[in-house]
């Protein structure tokens, strides 16, 4: 079937059947998860790819995850011989990944006995194996960081492998061992809800394939892409030619490395951009390096915010968009380097920088900066018998526009998560919020102000091992058009500053005070 005969109201029937699978899959992983930070946090994403592994449909989950599965997808699939009911996990940041708490599960989907796409969906498990409670280390090494699963066929005719068996022997063996059982199986539980999410997913796709035809659901597909990369090149196309150069930097790598610099140079023309991170500053001994997938996962977040609303999540929307690298750099380090905070701080600078760039091609259209940072906070405990682990980032001001103010105390960039609840944490952890609330004045002044960080107070009812990864503590992010820069975000424990990436441990009866970055300021005030 030419995809000239299918109608725009076809084509959207069909993107909007496509995104309800996501949406459908991301319902299921919520209310089968066990763990906080998967149904209440909602930290995980749900897509759908082509036979090749193209996406071709999305729910509007977190931007890191999605963006990075397309980028990667392709080459994942090219690994395996596949065939109904299989099953594969992975997790490791230099073979489609981003970094080891998110773990990928991919399954195949046939019609007619004919490989027709896949679904996928990303979970990020706040016990990976990791030495230090939360698995966010400060660590130096990818294998400090947990357990690395290379992409691995976990099931294959509807049966787990023996490999997958030794896998989930492996991560659930010491939590028996020093854990309350409900600790170890509700953490194995959030893989199998990640199970149940894909396999709705092949029934929805399937179901799609039955109603139209192997033939008219590849050139829905197809139609799809195409649409899309004419929305993207028009959007792209509204941004002047020329090249566009802007650099910021990370506060440090929590080992000594300071000021860490990425610089882009962004070239557009002919509706389509090139950007060229070759000058930025070689990895760093500390984890805020960046495996390629989640650089370009950040590429492509930007440029789909210059698309109009309605553009379908699919390949062909990021046709347009060529990166550039250099191998051995912050944003594309090599196979090994530590990455922990890469995936979470590192991805929104490379955002902040791009759109410092964008901001000289489109004035007036482009945000100031946003807190820059996901708070990152990392808890729990390894005494024997109660073994736990906890996991959130918090949220903090977003930038200033032209338009107006920007949003308080919200994620913004590459996260799209939530805080815990407050009854939700202290119900499952020896912890009690003393405060929660809004950081009144951090954002930066202008003629619209930046939006305000939050207050999130933690006290601790045992002693605690606690790991942050923070950023926007040195400098806060800045504002556009003469707008003041956002106020930095300061980490607290019993009133004492601590740096912006530390791990320690608390006593009991401890109190951390997380004091989250505002938002960049736009336009004098004058």
């Amino acid at each position: 079937m030419p995809t000239s005969s299918i109608d725009g109201i076809e084509l959207s029937l069909f993107q909007s059947r496509v995104q309800a699978v996501c949406d459908e899959m991301g319902v299921v992983l919520r209310r089968a998860a066990f763990s906080p930070n998967i149904k209440d946090r909602l930290d995980y994403s749900c897509a759908v790819f082509d036979s090749h592994g193209g996406l071709f449909g999305q729910a509007a989950h977190i931007p890191v995850h999605l963006g990075s599965m397309a980028y990667a997808m392709a080459d994942i699939v090219k690994r395996f011989v596949w065939q109904p009911d299989d099953l594969v996990l992975l997790n490791d940041p230099y073979l489609g990944g981003t970094h080891l708490p998110d773990v990928t599960a991919i399954n195949p989907v046939f019609h007619a006995e004919q490989l027709v796409g896949f679904v996928a969906c990303r979970a990020h498990h706040a016990d990976i194996g990791a030495e230090q409670p939360g698995s966010m280390p400060v660590s130096t090494s990818l294998a400090e960081e947990g357990v690395v699963i290379a992409p691995l066929l976990t099931r294959r005719g509807g049966k787990l492998t023996d490999a997958a068996k030794r896998l989930f022997d492996r991560l659930s063996q010491e939590r028996h061992d020093q854990a309350e059982s409900y600790d170890a199986d509700a953490r194995l539980g959030d893989f199998f809800a990640q199970f149940s999410a894909n396999h709705i997913g092949v029934r929805r796709l399937v179901a799609l394939c039955d109603r139209l035809g192997r033939v008219g659901f590849d050139a829905r597909v197809d139609a799809l892409n195409a649409y899309a990369e004419r929305l993207a090149r028009d959007a792209l196309g509204v941004i002047p030619p020329g090249a566009y150069e802007f650099s910021d930097v990370m506060d440090g790598d929590g080992f000594g490395q300071e000021d860490v610099a990425i610089r882009a140079l962004i070239t557009v023309g002919d509706g389509a951009v090139e950007v060229d991170f070759s000058s930025t500053d070689s990895q760093v001994p500390g984890n805020i390096n960046c495996p390629l997938p989640v650089t370009a996962a950040s590429v492509f977040y930007v440029f789909r915010c210059l698309m109009p609303e309605h553009t379908p999540a699919c390949a062909g929307a990021f046709a347009p968009i060529r990166i550039t690298t250099r191998r051995g750099s912050l944003v594309d380090a090599r196979p090994g380097a530590a990455v922990a905070a890469g995936n979470v701080e590192t991805s929104m600078r490379i955002v902040d920088v791009l759109l410092g760039a964008l901001a000289q091609a489109l004035p007036g259209l482009i945000p100031a900066a946003s807190q820059g940072t996901m708070n990152n906070v990392a808890m729990g405990s390894r005494a024997a018998g109660r073994r736990w682990d906890y996991y959130e980032t918090l949220a903090g001001g977003s930038g200033a526009c032209a338009a107006g103010p920007g949003a308080d105390v919200i994620h913004s960039h590459m996260t799209n998560t939530l805080n815990t609840p407050v009854e939700s944490l202290e119900t499952h952890y020896p912890l009690r919020i003393l405060r929660y609330a809004i950081r009144t004045g951090s954002g930066g002044s202008g003629l619209h102000h930046g939006g305000a960080g939050l207050i999130r107070e933690f006290e601790f009812l045992e002693p605690t091992e606690v790991t942050l990864l923070t950023e926007r503590r040195r400098r806060g992010p800045w504002g556009l058009a003469g707008g003041a820069p956002g106020r930095p975000g300061r980490n607290l424990l019993d009133g004492r500053e601590l740096p912006g990436k530390i791990h320690f441990h608390a006593a009991a009866g401890s109190r951390l005070r997380i004091e989250t970055p505002g938002g960049g300021g736009y336009g004098s005030a004058d």
